[in-house]
């Protein structure tokens, strides 16, 4: 088995209603994501993919229409705790406004994030790890 990792960076905000620190109010990160898929090298010369696990643009193409196009640069927020009025006001005025079932803590978006990439994989290629940062310092791993 060959492993092979990308990384991708992406400007988010997000706020954890009902949480007891700083970070129930609005405020935003630049995160950093590092997706790592693994599987064997193809071995047919004839290929157009001989040597690979998987190509690294394909990879990018999945992981960018997957999480970096939708989240870059929007406010993500944790469905049913703000009013439906208060979230329609939000996104005429500010637009990228996505709600979550799930507190957007680093952690959950991590194992959303991996199981929307998974099920994009190609035969024999499987998610190994995603490493999210959601700070210089501060980081979740997730393997499936």
């Amino acid at each position: 088995m060959i492993a092979l990792t990308r990384r991708f960076t992406f400007e988010m905000a997000h706020a954890l209603k009902g949480y007891d620190g700083a970070c129930r109010q609005i405020h935003g990160h630049s995160y950093k994501l590092y997706v790592t898929v693994e599987g064997e090298p193809c071995s047919d010369p004839a290929n157009p993919k001989y040597g690979m696990v998987m190509d690294f643009s394909d990879l990018k193409r999945m992981v960018n229409s997957t999480v970096v196009d939708g989240y870059d640069h929007a406010l993500v927020l944790r469905e049913n705790t703000v009013s439906d009025e208060l979230l329609l006001q939000l996104r005429e005025e500010w637009g990228k406004v996505i709600t979550t079932s799930y507190q957007p803590t680093c952690e959950n978006m991590a194992v959303d994030f991996a199981h929307s990439i998974a099920v994009l994989l190609p035969e024999g290629v499987k998610l190994h790890k995603i490493k999210l940062y959601e700070t210089e310092n501060s980081y979740v791993t997730y393997r499936p």
